[in-house]
């Protein structure tokens, strides 16, 4: 009596697909490709390789509104170009991955002021559709605070799970898709992905995304993999729908950039931003919302303010991170696993 047929489980197929990736400072980082959210880490981590991070210091006013800014220009570009990539129209991501296009946003970053209003590039192999447009940046997000997302929606259902072994395999996996309250396959015991909703109808909206039979909604999993020198280097992931890829940069550049350890790494207060829209329900956004924890000083929360974001103090920012670095000078393994939830690492 459903919507199922014979014929759609019949055409199901698993996948074996190349990842795509970026090199940042010498390291290889590797994410699923569009039907993810993936390449959106990858975009950022390039915007950012134009700026001298260590030098800003962690956390500091410049760290976080450089930060916040990358990630508002990736993640504009995620909203509009991500989609399945076996159906048309064939999503750019030579283009939005290349380093020339990341300087090019990159240059469009205000070094004073949040910008509300950032809308996605025009990365190469992608025609110039600007005089199409005809809705302004405002009306695509939806403002309107009566649709103001919790944040229990923002970051539900998901969870991580990174694993090697003395062979040299290494795996990073991120299951989810069927959360409360979700529909049971009449009598079968399967939770049926409640992850349609991530479609729009509008291809105004993303044209890459738009509601189709067979197609598959561009989901927020997002593990990761990083090679330094060809050889693993880390293995990581975390839960939390949109939140995931700015934990994972953020939890990246605290290893690469900052020096900490795994285990520092992924207890690190970092902020979140709302300024995408949301992956679920009425994909509203919420441009210059900033959360941060106490461990933010509070006159760098106040001059956040001033540069136009609306600062949330919080005891913690959602970041249950697993990870796993390699030392291969010493032959070790390092596991990390956040304080955040019930998250935990085993070896033997």
């Amino acid at each position: 009596g459903g919507l199922f047929t014979m014929e759609d489980l019949d055409k199901w197929e698993v996948y074996i697909e190349e990842p795509v990736s970026t090199n940042y400072r010498g390291i290889d980082v590797y994410k699923l490709t569009t039907w993810t959210q993936g390449p959106v880490m990858l975009q950022a981590l390039n915007i950012l390789e134009n700026f001298d991070l260590p030098s800003m210091g962690y956390n500091t006013v410049r760290y976080i509104h450089t930060l916040y800014q990358a990630m508002n220009l990736a993640f504009a570009d995620r909203d509009y170009y991500y989609g399945d990539p076996y159906y048309p129209p064939e999503e750019p991501i030579d283009g939005l991955l290349s380093k020339e296009y990341a300087r090019e946003r990159a240059s469009l970053i205000q070094p004073d002021r949040n910008n509300p209003h950032i809308k996605h590039g025009y990365p190469p192999g992608v025609e110039d559709q600007r005089g199409l447009f005809k809705k302004i940046f405002d009306d695509l997000i939806g403002r309107n605070e009566d649709l103001r997302r919790d944040d229990a929606t923002f970051f539900r259902g998901t969870t991580s799970i990174q694993a090697a072994d003395k062979d040299g395999w290494v795996v990073s996996v991120t299951p989810s898709g069927g959360w409360v309250p979700a529909v049971v396959a009449g009598e079968t015991g399967v939770g049926l992905s409640q992850r349609m909703q991530s479609f729009v109808l509008d291809a105004d909206q993303n044209p890459y995304n738009v509601l189709e039979p067979g197609k598959r909604p561009r989901v927020t999993l997002t593990p990761g993999m990083a090679l330094k020198d060809g050889k693993p280097f880390l293995p990581f992931a975390v839960q939390g729908g949109d939140a995931q890829d700015q934990m994972l940069l953020q939890f990246f550049l605290n290893i690469v950039e900052f020096g900490m350890n795994v285990q520092q790494a992924v207890e690190a207060h970092n902020i979140t931003s709302y300024q995408m829209q949301s992956s679920f329900g009425a994909h509203t956004a919420e441009p210059g919302r900033l959360q941060v924890t106490s461990k933010v000083p509070e006159w760098t929360r106040t001059e956040l303010g001033r540069m136009g974001y609306s600062v949330e103090t919080v005891e913690r920012t959602y970041s249950p991170i697993t990870a796993i670095t390699f030392d291969h000078g010493t032959g070790t393994m390092w596991g990390g696993a956040s304080d955040y939830g019930e998250d935990y690492g085993v070896a033997w």
